[in-house]
């Protein structure tokens, strides 16, 4: 039987051992979320350690102006069925309640969602991972500036009912921002693949534009991802007109506080399920 487990810190040395155990789940994950989470709010982020050293399981989160989110929550195999994943959950929690959030976001697996729902939790959604690949026919000459950053804020701001300014620009400034006064989409690199997102748009049309203008700068045959919320009808059309597949999908869920949340004009998260 393993020895106690302490609930630490999570360190820039952890992100490794973290990796490859996303990576054993199939999880897309990258160091540069680590690193940026650990900056930003490392207050919220968490290792499991055995007497040993010996990682046992991870979680993060990220606090914006009234809402934050709790991500990448993972146990090791081997140390599963001893309520590690739950005190890494509440250490999150606790965290992001005692920073003053208000609305605490999350997505879940199937698996998880009666943990979350112990702590009142409810499903408000569900994302969709939608799967397709590069049909490159130029490249993309996209500008950006603290005006098309600040537009960004503001649209993503009436989508999500909060500013999450610390993270859109920094997605924005790792990837390719192509946007116009209606919307605005990012091209991230994400392992071997592409994502679109953060991606949001005020009508159907404008997000059509945007998304081709984003596929026809991938290189042909790169696999891009994108996390939309299946309420969005838009996205749902628009996806599969364009050949995208389901490749699985995670419940969307919140605590405290009813968020104004209005996923009509949502068609990609800012990370793969972890930041919202």
């Amino acid at each position: 039987m393993p020895g106690a487990i302490n609930i630490e810190p999570f360190r820039t040395e952890d992100i490794v051992p973290f990796l490859e155990l996303a990576s054993a789940e199939n999880w897309v994950a990258e160091p540069w979320e680590f690193e940026f989470l650990i900056a930003v709010f490392s207050q919220g982020c968490f290792t499991a350690r055995g007497e040993n050293g010996k990682t046992a399981g991870f979680v993060t989160s990220i606090r914006h102006e009234r809402s934050g989110w709790i991500g990448n929550l993972i146990v090791s195999a081997e140390y599963r069925g001893r309520k590690i994943g739950e005190r890494l959950f509440t250490s999150a929690f606790e965290a992001l309640r005692f920073s003053g959030v208000e609305t605490f976001w999350l997505t879940a697996s199937k698996s998880g969602q009666s943990l979350y729902e112990k702590y009142g939790f409810r499903s408000i959604d569900t994302i969709i991972r939608w799967v397709g690949t590069g049909r490159q026919r130029h490249t993309l000459n996209g500008c950006q500036n603290d005006k098309s950053i600040s537009n960004m804020i503001d649209i993503d701001q009436q989508a999500w009912g909060d500013r999450r300014a610390i993270l859109l620009t920094e997605t924005a400034g790792r990837g390719r921002l192509v946007h116009d006064k209606s919307g605005f989409i990012v091209i991230q690199p994400a392992a071997t693949a592409q994502q679109l997102g953060p991606f949001s748009a005020f009508d159907s049309g404008s997000a059509e534009r945007l998304f081709d203008d984003a596929t026809t700068a991938v290189a042909f045959g790169t696999k891009i991802l994108v996390d939309a919320p299946a309420s969005n009808r838009s996205s749902l059309r628009l996806f599969n007109r364009r050949k995208m597949k389901i490749a699985g999908s995670n419940s969307l869920m919140y605590a405290g506080k009813k968020p104004d949340y209005r996923p009509e004009l949502i068609y990609g998260l800012a990370t793969m399920g972890s930041c919202g």
